[in-house]
């Protein structure tokens, strides 16, 4: 059975006011909790959560609105689930948060894992995000125009392996199984094999020389176990349905190649491999290791009074940056928050991405990549130089006013071919300067639209007024750290793709929360919300002509109170 309460529910009489003090209620409304109870609380994924619960056959649920609202303080206060647990029991701080009475409320680990669990199936961490960052966007008039992006690596709660390591732990723990549930099998391996695998995770192959050869020749034995195994019991169901044999054979198909029944390790293996058979999602990146990422998009406006993560995507660490702008993008439209100018690093600001980008409206703003099929030396002459038709990329004139013989661009291929006359060229004073080269016909130069356009971003990231404009991406870093400091976010304590997206995402929409909290603008209408509900309560309770005038001097004595506990209250407009 259902059990919800709606938080914009008036009340007869505050719980709180037998327990606060005007100091103590005006730190609440002061910090997240005030933020919380007031405006966070009602976009709690309710509705969603509910449909799992039949409306009136059994046990009645826990409040669903302070269920919800407790996942998402556990994530972004990085409490583990027992400390969530006391907090929804003792914590005054979180019953004020998720309107609760201030009394103890049980709940069992069991009952909070439930809960978990409906996050997770139906997505609704992504959902809670999304609400809240939009509804946080509006009420503070958060300037969107202008946002900045960056990825930043995640740990995930598990161990960071070697190859070796990888491969002898996912042995063991097919062993481990096998032990239990074939004794017979494990009994006909060689002896050796089992002791070899029989230690600890912490204490295997410790007595492993350290030089490079014997390193080399024990992941080769290694290697030759695992292979072994797999072929022994591949033809066994009652073995090789089990995850532990699926993650050894995985593992040794990434790890290993069979060549004429010789076992040969691979020299590279690439970043989208398994690393740990506890988190078999988890992949790898070459400068930041093994784990997940989340791409973070970020207001940047120098208006506005604090600046919110507008996007968070997910992903695990092998997901290059090139490819994450256009879904950032997608998300960032989707939700109504598309900038007009977008600052990202390099990776982000290929070519592709920046005209996918303009198609969009949004002026993607960063440096050229490496690597870029353009003269680097922004001191020499280039294609930018030239003055070129952007509609036909054909060449109207050399970068010292003489037309060219001949200008063709091929649309198949991309490629404009100029000739210019050799008269002119071997004459010209910018000769050596210049990009052209000797041909048959005189001096051609040969470019692409691309070439054109990296031309111009690449002269224009040298000047100062670029430079100045784009300082303003470094502050994301920033983020990032307070981020990892605040919630968290950088090493998690869950493992699983699953469970690390929904804790990734929960703890970036506290991370807005936290950040509103500190504006004026936001205490402001707290204070406006607070006070609303008990200037319509007494406003229409002292006009009951029932009440005896002890009980209305009474109440209007308790009113006048709150207003001057609240000393914005007159200031403020009740619509607010």
């Amino acid at each position: 059975m259902k059990k919800i309460v709606n938080p914009k529910q008036i009340q007869l009489f505050d719980p709180f006011d037998r327990v606060l003090t005007p100091k103590t209620r005006k730190r609440l409304l002061d910090g997240w909790p005030g933020v919380f109870r007031h405006i966070i609380l009602e976009l709690m994924p309710v509705d969603a959560v509910s449909e799992h619960f039949d409306p009136a056959m059994g046990r009645p649920t826990k409040e669903l609105y302070s269920v919800a609202g407790l996942l998402l303080i556990q994530e972004f206060m990085d409490w583990t689930k027992d400390e969530a647990l006391d907090a929804y029991s003792f914590n005054m701080n979180v019953h004020y948060a998720l309107n609760l009475e201030p009394v103890t409320h049980d709940i069992s680990k069991r009952t909070l894992e439930r809960y978990i669990n409906l996050f997770e199936e139906d997505n609704l961490a992504k959902t809670t995000m999304d609400e809240i960052t939009i509804k946080l966007v509006e009420i503070l008039g958060i300037k969107i125009d202008k946002q900045r992006l960056d990825s930043t690596h995640i740990f995930s709660d598990m161990a960071s392996f070697g190859r070796t390591r990888l491969m002898g732990v996912a042995i063991k723990r097919f062993l481990a199984q096998l032990k239990r549930h074939g004794k017979a099998n494990y009994d006909m391996l060689d002896e050796s094999l089992r002791n070899r695998y029989a230690p600890g995770v912490n204490q295997l192959f410790a007595d492993t020389k350290k030089d490079r050869e014997s390193r080399r020749l024990f992941r080769q034995q290694v290697a030759e176990d695992m292979h072994l195994l797999i072929r022994l019991f591949a033809d066994t169901d009652e073995h090789n349905r089990r995850d532990t044999y699926k993650a050894m054979e995985r593992i040794f198909y990434e790890q290993c190649e069979v060549h004429e029944e010789k076992v040969c390790v691979k020299q590279k293996t690439g970043g989208n491999v398994m690393q740990n058979p506890s988190d078999p999602d988890a992949t790898y990146d070459g400068h930041k290791g093994p784990g997940y990422q989340v791409q973070i998009s970020e207001t940047c406006h120098p208006e506005n009074e604090t600046q919110l993560i507008t996007c968070a995507l997910p992903q695990t660490a092998v997901e290059p940056d090139t490819t994450a702008t256009s879904e950032v993008l997608d998300s960032l439209e989707e939700s109504g928050l598309l900038p007009r100018e977008m600052f990202a690093d390099t990776h982000y600001c290929s070519d592709e991405n920046t005209q996918a980008a303009a198609e969009r409206g949004v002026e993607l703003v960063g440096p050229v990549q490496c690597g870029s099929l353009i003269d680097k030396d922004v001191d020499r002459l280039n294609v930018d130089d030239f003055d070129i038709d952007e509609e036909t990329e054909e060449v109207v004139c050399c970068p010292t006013g003489h037309k060219p013989a001949s200008s063709i661009h091929d649309k198949p291929t991309g490629k404009t071919k100029t000739v210019m006359p050799s008269s002119t060229c071997s004459q010209c004073e910018f000769r050596k300067e210049c990009p052209v080269e000797k041909c048959r016909d005189g001096y051609c130069l040969y470019h692409t639209a691309k070439q054109r356009r990296l031309a111009g971003r690449r002269r224009e990231e040298a000047t100062d007024v670029f430079r100045d404009r784009y300082r303003i991406r470094g502050g994301i870093e920033g983020t990032n750290s307070g981020l990892k400091r605040k919630t968290g976010l950088g090493r998690l304590r869950v493992r699983g793709r699953p469970r690390v997206f929904y804790s990734i995402l929960l703890k970036i929409a506290g991370w807005n929360i936290l950040r509103a909290s500190v504006c004026t603008k936001m205490r402001e209408i707290v204070y406006a919300r607070a006070n609303m509900a008990i200037f319509w309560f007494n406003f229409a309770f002292l006009r009951m002509p029932i009440a005896a005038d002890s009980v209305r001097m009474e109440v209007k004595r308790r009113f006048l109170l709150h207003c001057r506990e609240f000393e914005k209250f007159s200031k403020l407009s009740l619509a607010a």
